[in-house]
Order: C-alpha cells, then sequence, then structure tokens
C-alpha cells in the first residue's frame, strides 16, 4: 500500500504543473466539446508512459543491478529540483487560461491532445525516467502496486478538471490556487526526494 500511495502522490505532484495538455482539457470540459474522448486519452496515455517506464527501467536494473544507484540518485536530483522549482513558482504564481480558439472536430481535438502529450519532452523524462526510476526503488512486488497508484492520480486529475471543468474554472484562474497547488506540489515532491534518498 505504501507503493500505491508514492506513485498516487508522485503522479499528482507532477501532472498539476501549469502546461498546455491541463489548458487543452480544462478548455474541453468548458466547452463541453468531445471531454470523454480527450480525457481518456490522456488517462490511457499517462497510464501506458509509467507502465512503460517502470517496466523499462525495472528491466534494465535487473539487467545492470549497479545502475540502480546511479538511477535513484538521479531520481532524488530531479525530485528535489521539481520540488524547488515548485515552491519558486509559488512566489511568482500563474494560472491557467483555457478560453480561446473555435469549436473542434472529435478527431482535432484528440489529435491536438495527442500533440500535447506526444509532443512535450518533459512527459519522456518524467513518466519514463523519473517514474520509472521510482518504481524501480520500490520494494519487491511494489512496482505494480506504484503504478496502479500512479495511474489512479492521473485518472483522477484529468477526469477532474475535464469533467468538472465550469465549477474548478474560476479557481484555477486565480494565482492564489495556483500558489496553494504549487506550495502542495513542492512539498510532496521534496519529502519524496528525501525518502527515496533515505530508501524508505
Amino acid at each position: 500500500m505504501s507503493s500505491f500511495l508514492a506513485g498516487l502522490l508522485l503522479q499528482g505532484s507532477l501532472i498539476v504543473a501549469i502546461g498546455p495538455q491541463n489548458a487543452f482539457v480544462l478548455r474541453q470540459g468548458l466547452r463541453r466539446e468531445h471531454v470523454l474522448p480527450v480525457v481518456l486519452l490522456c488517462i490511457a496515455a499517462d497510464v501506458a508512459l509509467v507502465a512503460a517506464g517502470a517496466a523499462g527501467v525495472a528491466a534494465a536494473v535487473r539487467l545492470h543491478p549497479v545502475a540502480l544507484a546511479a538511477l535513484t540518485w538521479a531520481g532524488v536530483a530531479a525530485l528535489a529540483v521539481y520540488g524547488v522549482g515548485a515552491l519558486a513558482r509559488a512566489v511568482h504564481p500563474g494560472a491557467l487560461a483555457a478560453a480561446g480558439g473555435g469549436a473542434l472536430s472529435r478527431r482535432a481535438a484528440l489529435l491536438r491532445a495527442a500533440a500535447f502529450t506526444f509532443l512535450n519532452p518533459h512527459v519522456y523524462v518524467d513518466a519514463l525516467l523519473l517514474v520509472g526510476a521510482v518504481a524501480a526503488a520500490q520494494p519487491p512486488g511494489g512496482a505494480p502496486w506504484f503504478v496502479l497508484g500512479a495511474s489512479a492520480a492521473s485518472a483522477g486529475w484529468f477526469l477532474g478538471i475535464g469533467l468538472a471543468a465550469r465549477l474548478l474554472a474560476p479557481a484555477l484562474a486565480r494565482p492564489l490556487a495556483w500558489r496553494a497547488l504549487d506550495l502542495a506540489t513542492g512539498a510532496a515532491l521534496c519529502a519524496l526526494a528525501v525518502r527515496l534518498a533515505s530508501g524508505g
């Protein structure tokens, strides 16, 4: 269960950063345009990337056990950098702007969601390397629970901002809300870095 919570916390902390994918999902939710297909595509992409990262890194570690220490410390460094970055963003918070643009066909909406997901280089660093490294550091049998927790975080987030967009939009447009979110994210990522460094 601790691996599930670690996956939930890590993915939840990474996914809430302001970015084009989140803004697009919120936009579709506000307009009530192809919300469920877009949300399901984003969830499926996250789950596939996280699972691939966990499986790939775990396989590499099994073949080269010496790589585990290097990956663990790379994960600690990345978590610390992301955590400090989130805390720094809290000093000058942004806001999520989702308005603008005309109506999209279902195909165009899915293509745009896929582009925002797969053409973002950060998604590969986050899902394949960072999440994969933390998954590989889980106790025996913990990696599948970790992936399940990370997948639950993605599903909860995208369903939340997509299906409840009209309720969330006023809050997400306020810098104060993002300051609180960044403070919580920064604290969670720094705590995960300490936990990973200590082998917990």
